[in-house]
């Protein structure tokens, strides 16, 4: 049964103008990070932090909460060894799953999230 389901889009010219370390460290998980530091080019490097912003917000979104009661942080969005997305979280329970779907251009970055119950 699905419990939630959210959707983001976001410019990424806002997010080059909000880019800082302050930022960076506001938005990823310890897991994000270490994959952003990886990076190597700029314009990837935008698109990473773009596409885990429109995906946890798009995750506040199906759950119905703002980011006041939770943390952009206690959420990781990882890949599988495919390039799949998926969330790492404890704010979700053994019977929940969460499918999320990121994409993005040049300019903009989008995220969608279904929130299902495994019961």
């Amino acid at each position: 049964m699905i419990k939630g389901v959210g959707m983001d889009l976001v410019e990424l010219e806002r997010i080059r103008e909000l880019l800082s370390d302050r930022f960076i460290e506001r938005i990823l998980s310890e897991k994000e990070m270490k994959e952003y530091q990886n990076l190597a080019h700029e314009q990837v490097k935008l698109e990473f932090i773009g596409g885990r912003f429109a995906a946890k917000e798009a995750i506040f979104k199906a759950v119905a909460v703002g980011p006041g009661n939770t943390n952009y942080k206690d959420f990781s969005v990882l890949h599988e060894p495919s390039g799949k997305p998926y969330v790492e979280s404890t704010f979700f329970t053994d019977k929940e799953h969460v499918c999320v779907s990121i994409t993005h251009t040049d300019s903009y970055a989008a995220a969608f999230v279904v929130i299902e119950s495994k019961e």
